[in-house]
């Protein structure tokens, strides 16, 4: 298998940046590392978040456990700049996920072009 197709694999499946390492483009790779860890923990954390809030309220007796009560408490959630903090922390993701995948291939190529058989 060649190393732009086993870069892409890396980036795609297992974490966005985990095909540079794999190139040993150490910089690039820590960098989309480091932004993909950022994202994900903005949008783990508000999930988090968010349900301890809802499990507070069902112990407490002031929501019922069921499906409906849940999904209108979880509409009604209040809007500020947490909000636009996670708005721009999924496109981060998504966008880091893109970059790694088309980098490592082209990163990737370039070395297969470069190595000689033999």
């Amino acid at each position: 298998m060649s190393k732009s197709n086993k870069a892409v694999l890396l980036s795609a499946l297992v974490f966005p940046g985990a095909g540079h390492l794999f190139l040993k483009k150490h910089i690039t790779g820590a960098v989309l590392v480091c932004a993909s860890l950022v994202a994900l923990y903005l949008i783990v954390a508000d999930i988090l978040e968010k349900a301890l809030a809802i499990v507070e309220k069902i112990e407490r007796g002031e929501v019922s456990p069921d499906v409906a009560a849940i999904a209108e408490l979880l509409s009604r959630q209040p809007m500020g700049n947490e909000s636009q903090l996670l708005d721009a922390a999924l496109p981060v993701l998504v966008i880091c996920w893109v970059i790694g995948i088309a980098d490592s291939y082209r990163c990737g190529r370039a070395l297969d072009k470069n190595e000689v058989p033999g």
